[in-house]
């Protein structure tokens, strides 16, 4: 009870005295976001648990770091960067040089079509790809060793058997995601580092550090991404803003970002919808929008809260296969319990005294 009212504490104090006291206390910050959190580091069934960050509104509420890890290190956010590559997408289409979601993909990569297509390879659009739609076999999971083996990672994933058709069942396959990082260095000119650098620049704390790259030198879409923790909330933090910095300046547009959390699929795996890049699901009874990457490199937004919630791990493993995932989900839950309890108790002082209530 005395580490939930410290968090209600900070969440109901006006503005002017809140700040100050998240940027010097996290810890007491941390200690009032439920019983996991405080307890993730002896936690055995957590171990691989590196960092969480919690912010609302803008506004840093938690930030710790785990077994010597500390949000501002480097980490691979292994598949959590194909919402990066959406982004991408969506703010060249904004500049003009994607004609939109339906544009089709064969015209742009004519040069590592095979030599005798299925006709189908004509129907495959950008948006297929961001939905993994694609209806080309899987080149994740068992396959994915096989094609970052070849020679020419676009044509090796162009040249690969329909197992459905354009617009089919989801597909999950990294493959897809790369393809639209070939496309977006086509188009843009430029590698797909060199644009995120460029357009995500204005983005206050955002920076992408390692990125691999494939024989022919573009840079893998949708994997083997570094970033930190604090830089993957600075991202999430644009998309939970409609797409603006802190300043007010439009980065990604805002209907992108409703096109890409608009449901285009489901996963076969989990269930979970899935659009432009990013998965849905309900936990702890809100929507949330979240990126999700190999062993359990996690970015949450949760709009009816204002809540953005970065978790980051070890790549030990699946976090699918072994339920680790399931146990962030339930680590969110958490959080969204105390602070909507946060924001119960707000409502309950301003009816009793003067001030203002920031939950």
């Amino acid at each position: 009870m005395i580490r939930l009212l410290s968090l209600l504490l900070l969440l109901c104090l006006p503005l002017a005295a809140t700040e100050p006291v998240a940027a010097q206390s996290t810890a007491s910050a941390v200690a009032g976001l439920g019983p996991r959190l405080d307890h993730a580091a002896s936690d055995p069934a957590m171990g691989s648990l590196k960092t969480v960050i919690v912010a609302r509104d803008g506004r840093v509420l938690s930030e710790r770091g785990f077994h010597g890890h500390s949000p501002s290190e480097s980490t691979n956010i292994k598949s959590a960067s194909k919402s990066i590559i959406s982004a991408l997408v969506g703010i060249a289409i904004d500049k003009g040089l994607l004609n939109g979601p339906d544009q089709k993909i064969a015209p742009i990569l004519k040069a590592d079509l095979p030599a005798s297509p299925d006709p189908r390879i004509n129907d495959i659009t950008i948006g297929n790809l961001l939905s993994m739609q694609a209806g080309l076999d899987r080149m994740s999971g068992p396959n994915y060793g096989h094609w970052v083996s070849s020679r020419n990672w676009v044509r090796f994933a162009l040249s690969q058997p329909f197992v459905d058709q354009p617009g089919g069942e989801m597909l999950y396959s990294t493959a897809s995601t790369h393809l639209l990082s070939a496309i977006l260095t086509k188009v843009g000119r430029r590698s797909t580092l060199a644009l995120a650098r460029e357009w995500l620049g204005p983005v206050d704390g955002f920076r992408i550090g390692a990125w691999e790259r494939d024989p022919q030198g573009t840079y893998l879409g949708g994997n083997q991404m570094a970033m930190s923790a604090r830089s993957l909330l600075a991202f999430g933090e644009l998309y939970r803003n409609g797409g603006k910095t802190a300043d007010g300046r439009q980065i990604v547009p805002a209907d992108w970002i409703s096109q890409s959390w608009q449901q285009r699929t489901n996963s076969r795996f989990s269930g979970d919808e899935y659009g432009y890049g990013w998965f849905t699901r309900q936990i702890g009874g809100e929507q949330v929008h979240f990126a999700w990457g190999y062993g359990g490199q996690m970015l949450y937004i949760v709009p009816s809260l204002d809540l953005t919630v970065v978790m980051t791990s070890e790549e030990s493993g699946s976090s699918a296969r072994n339920g680790y995932r399931d146990l962030l989900h339930g680590l969110l839950a958490d959080i969204i319990g105390a602070v909507r309890a946060a924001s119960r108790q707000c409502r309950v002082s301003l009816q009793t005294r003067k001030g203002r209530c920031n939950a």
